[in-house]
C-alpha cells in the first residue's frame, strides 16, 4: 500500500530510476555550473516580437538599470520583413544581447485542425510533414542571413536538422539553439535527452519545483530557461521572489519573466501592437523587482556582462 511519501514504490522502479539518476534526494542541490564566463544568471524577456518591442525593452532597461541579456520571440521570424530582421539584428548587437526568434511554420499556424481540438495543444509546435519542415529551415536560412544567431525551436526533428545544418556548414557555428516551451522536459531524463540532440539552452516548465530543478541540473550542464513569471497559458506562475533559491539550484539559468494577466498577443502585428508594448515594459519591471529580491537575498551569484560567451549576439 503507498506511504503517500514521493520515493516510495516497488524496490524495482527505484533501482532502476536511482542507475539513471543517481539517490534520489528530498532536497535540492546547489549546481556547480556555470555560464562559460563564470556566471550563475542571465536574464531574458519572452514575447519581443517586433523592433518597436526590442527598443521598448532597451528603454525600460536602461530606466531601471538593469542589463538584458536575450530577448526571445513567439510570432516567428518568418513574420519579420527582412529590413525589421536587419533592426533586430543591429539593436541586438549594439547591446550585446541575443535576438532568439521563433521559427515557423509550426502546425499551430497551419491549415489543419487537429491542433485546434480540445487536446490539440499539445500539438502546436509540431512540424507537420516535409513542406512545414521545409519552410522552417528556410525560415532559419533567411533570418541568419540578416545575421540573427539565436533561434527558438519546437520540434525534435528540427532540433536534429539545425544541429546538422552547423556540422555541415551551413549556418554558423555560433548559432545558439532554444529548445522552446512546447518541448519542456518534465523529469531529467528528458532534459538530457533534448541536450544530446543539440539544444543549447532548454526550456522547463514553468512549475518544476527546486528538487526537481535539481535533478535535471545533474542530468546535463545546458543552461536552463525558466519562466520565473509566466503567461496564462503556461499556468500563470509568479516567482520573482524565489530567483536566489533558483538560480542556486538551476544554474546556470536564464531567469525568464513572461507576464500573467495579460493579452496573448501571436502572431503579433500592428493590431496588437500596444499591447506588445505595453507588456515588454511591464515584464521589465518584473525582472527589475526580481533582482531586486535577489540582491536582498544577499547570496553569491554573478549575472554575466553584456555580450558574454555563449550569448547569440547577432552579426549585422
Amino acid at each position: 500500500m503507498s506511504t503517500g511519501v514521493r520515493g516510495a514504490g516497488t524496490p524495482r522502479g527505484r533501482e532502476i530510476v536511482e542507475r539513471l539518476l543517481g539517490p534520489a534526494s528530498s532536497e535540492p542541490r546547489v549546481s556547480a555550473e556555470r555560464f562559460p564566463d563564470g556566471a550563475h544568471v542571465r536574464v531574458e524577456i519572452p514575447s519581443v516580437e517586433n523592433p518597436t518591442a526590442l527598443r521598448a525593452v532597451l528603454e525600460e532597461a536602461e530606466r531601471w538599470g538593469i542589463v538584458i541579456h536575450r530577448v526571445s520571440q513567439g510570432s516567428g521570424a518568418m513574420l519579420l520583413s527582412e529590413s525589421e530582421l536587419d533592426e533586430m539584428a543591429a539593436l541586438g548587437a549594439e547591446n550585446g544581447l541575443e535576438v532568439n526568434l521563433f521559427t515557423g511554420p509550426r502546425e499551430e499556424f497551419g491549415v489543419l485542425g487537429a491542433v485546434r481540438g480540445p487536446d490539440g495543444p499539445n500539438l502546436a509546435g509540431r512540424l507537420r510533414g516535409r513542406h512545414q519542415l521545409r519552410y522552417a529551415i528556410e525560415d532559419v536560412l533567411r533570418a541568419a542571413e540578416h545575421g540573427i544567431r539565436g533561434f527558438l525551436i519546437p520540434d525534435l526533428g528540427m532540433l536534429e536538422v539545425v544541429v546538422d545544418m552547423v556540422a555541415q556548414g551551413e549556418l554558423p557555428a555560433n548559432s545558439v539553439f532554444k529548445a522552446s516551451a512546447v518541448l519542456a522536459p518534465s523529469n531529467a531524463v528528458s532534459f538530457a535527452q533534448l541536450a544530446r540532440l543539440g539544444a543549447s539552452t532548454i526550456n522547463v516548465p514553468s512549475d518544476v519545483d527546486l528538487v526537481d530543478l535539481s535533478e535535471m541540473r545533474a542530468a546535463a550542464a545546458t543552461p536552463i530557461d525558466l519562466y520565473l513569471e509566466a503567461p496564462d497559458a503556461l499556468g500563470g506562475m509568479v516567482r520573482g521572489h524565489e530567483i536566489a533559491e533558483i538560480t542556486l539550484a538551476a544554474a546556470p539559468l536564464y531567469a525568464k519573466f513572461g507576464l500573467r494577466n495579460a493579452r496573448a498577443v501571436y502572431p503579433a502585428g500592428h493590431q496588437v501592437m500596444g499591447d506588445v508594448v505595453n507588456n515588454v515594459r511591464e515584464k521589465v519591471r518584473r525582472a527589475a523587482i526580481a533582482l531586486e529580491w535577489l540582491e536582498r537575498a544577499g547570496v553569491d551569484v554573478v549575472m554575466s556582462k553584456p555580450g558574454a560567451e555563449g550569448i547569440g549576439v547577432p552579426e549585422p
